[in-house]
């Protein structure tokens, strides 16, 4: 996917899911059952899950590369990443500590919701002064699927709002009837 498609692509489904997320009632918003995380906690965790990306764009390339090391210069596809996570998630894997959201209570909404559009904004602004070549070779950590490139962890973060879109989705159908 090109870097383009990718800017889009991350916009397109993250303001997906924050209109999704505003047409939610109360009860909805914060309806959770059999341990499930209500949708606003999946929207805190994308929020969560998300600001980091931000502290890797604003990290110096060179200690990126000191730290976590330098990749090959070519990057899983969106699909293979996807795949990954998937058969992390079939062996059990869960988000660690750091990104469980706690209860979200109405009152965080909007604040919540402005912070990931802002996170959004932010991240794409720093895709458009980020090279194809930066984003295949530098390697950052992700705590499910350890080292990836940027693009990579582009990647998971484009999977991962729709994946939390339709979880959550699917527990409001199920949990409606």
């Amino acid at each position: 996917m090109t870097t383009q498609k990718l800017k889009i692509a991350l916009s397109e489904e993250h303001l997906s899911f924050i209109s999704f997320i505003e047409t939610l009632d109360d009860d909805k918003f914060t309806l959770s059952k059999e341990e499930k995380w209500s949708a606003g906690q999946q929207l805190e965790h994308i929020h969560l899950s998300i600001k980091p990306l931000l502290q890797v764009f604003s990290t110096p390339k060179i200690i990126l590369k000191t730290v976590f090391g330098k990749g090959s210069g070519a990057s899983r596809t969106y699909d293979e990443v996807v795949e990954s996570y998937h058969k992390v998630l079939e062996e059990g894997g869960k988000a660690t500590a750091k990104y469980v959201p706690k209860t979200m209570p109405l009152k965080n909404r909007s604040y919540t919701v402005e912070g990931l559009k802002n996170v959004i904004e932010k991240l794409i602004d720093k895709l458009n002064n980020s090279n194809d070549q930066e984003l295949d070779e530098i390697l950052v950590p992700h705590p499910l699927l350890g080292k990836m490139t940027i693009r990579e962890m582009l990647y998971f973060t484009l999977y991962h709002v729709r994946h939390h879109h339709q979880v959550a989705t699917q527990n409001l159908n199920a949990w409606s009837h």
